[in-house]
């Protein structure tokens, strides 16, 4: 069945509800750590997530996630691509005792 824009209205492989999506994705293996790792530390990668523009941006966007190891392995583990900005982790509350 085809929408009025010429889509098929069915849903193909990862589309679904987030749910459904993860239960499809398996767990990245420790090879895949170790190579996000790399992406996490690589210059060009940071300077890429930090600013997101320039140079640096353009090169890890256009050319190394499709040919970089580090690059798809970032997108892997973390589900996000290699020059999106890194959701920062919230810090545990403090323990206050009065």
């Amino acid at each position: 069945m085809r929408t009025r824009r010429g889509r098929s209205s069915r849903l193909s492989f990862g589309q679904g509800a987030p749910e459904q999506t993860a239960l499809l994705m398996k767990q990245p293996s420790r090879l895949d750590k170790a190579l996000a790792n790399v992406c996490l530390n690589c210059p060009v990668c940071r300077r890429a997530r930090k600013r997101q523009r320039g140079a640096a941006f353009w090169l890890v966007r256009n050319v190394e996630s499709r040919t970089c190891p580090f690059c798809r392995a970032y997108e892997r583990v973390f589900g996000r691509k290699a020059y999106a900005r890194r959701i920062p982790t919230p810090e545990p509350p403090s323990r206050e005792t009065n």
